[in-house]
């Protein structure tokens, strides 16, 4: 529609929007807790595959569902009419907007929209896109490659003096170094494994008030603490751009290892922050744009067009 004013009329009903059920198979939803899941600053969109944050209200324990993040997604935002139209005089829309409830699928059968290049057919694996939720189809084990970049990475080191109240770190003076996403942070009192995941007020990367990925057990008195991150120093770009959440690998490459964020670049020859920690002499260092997922495309569709998939079979055909 243009302006809200039907323009064109079909012989055969839509078969679905993004995030509708596919089927009245059971279906199983994500376990929010207390305060459920709320969309992210960027809001969430309805049709989208879905990563799991921490939340940024400490009074609360709500979690923060985002169409980006890194890893295996937590599940689809599924079609619950939670999305709203914000726009002025625009025909419809598929975002829910920051803080409103957000609900996912984790197992069942979904529309989702071909955001690939190439036609997804039955039996092809979904892909989720780690910058945007987007899905694209393609055989077993066949991530697409986001990047090729020459670069090295250097293990950092950070001293400041902070305390800790529920999910919230506040930094009162900074001895040296940066405070930056992915960056673990250690002192007494603090549980093994805490990591910054943003940065909420304050001066860039100094003092401030940052979110952790946990909640710890008990606050934390205002005392020295240490915190260690790796940087990515990208001196030449072979192909693709580099982004934030990506599985990055290559020789001496660390398991596991994603980038958190932007230093100085910004998908290109610069510097990134890099989790976990380490050290990596000059090499070719790759990532993946997208993840594997456990669905399964049940329909062919060409890019741009609807497919129905489903988390209850393997292979196609096999249950």
């Amino acid at each position: 529609m243009t302006g809200g004013y039907q323009t064109q009329v079909y012989n055969q009903e839509a078969q679905a929007v993004p995030g509708d059920f596919a089927s009245a198979n059971p279906k199983s939803v994500f376990p929010a807790g207390p305060g459920g899941l709320v969309a992210g600053t960027s809001g969430a969109v309805v049709g989208l595959a879905a990563w799991i944050a921490s939340p940024t209200d400490p009074n609360g324990t709500g979690q923060i569902a985002n169409n980006f993040g890194s890893g295996s997604i937590a599940g689809i935002i599924y079609n619950d009419t939670e999305a709203l139209n914000t726009i002025f005089l625009s025909d419809a829309g598929m975002t829910i907007p920051q803080g409103l409830p957000v609900a996912l699928l984790m197992e069942g059968d979904i529309w989702v929209k071909n955001d690939g290049t190439s036609e997804a057919q039955p039996g092809q694996k979904a892909y989720a896109n780690f910058s945007n939720g987007k899905f694209s189809f393609g055989a077993t084990s066949s991530a697409s490659q986001g990047a090729s970049v020459t670069g090295s990475i250097s293990a950092q080191t950070a001293s400041f003096t902070g305390s800790i109240a529920g999910p919230i770190l506040t930094v009162t003076t900074v001895a040296s170094g940066l405070l930056v996403p992915g960056e673990t942070i250690a002192g007494v009192g603090i549980s093994s494994g805490t990591l910054i995941v943003s940065q909420l007020t304050g001066a860039a990367n100094g003092t401030g008030t940052y979110l952790l990925n946990q909640s710890q057990q008990q606050n934390v008195a205002s005392e020295a603490m240490t915190g260690t991150y790796g940087l990515l120093s990208v001196t030449a770009v072979g192909s693709g751009a580099l982004a934030v959440g990506g599985l990055l690998g290559g020789t001496g490459v660390a398991a596991n290892s994603t980038i958190t964020g932007l230093g100085t670049g910004t998908g290109g020859t610069g510097t990134y922050y890099v989790s976990p920690t380490q050290a990596m002499s000059s090499s070719t260092v790759t990532q993946t744009a997208n993840v594997e997922t456990k669905w399964t495309a049940l329909s062919a569709a060409q890019p741009g067009g609807l497919v129905k998939i489903s988390s209850y079979v393997g292979a196609y055909g096999s249950a």
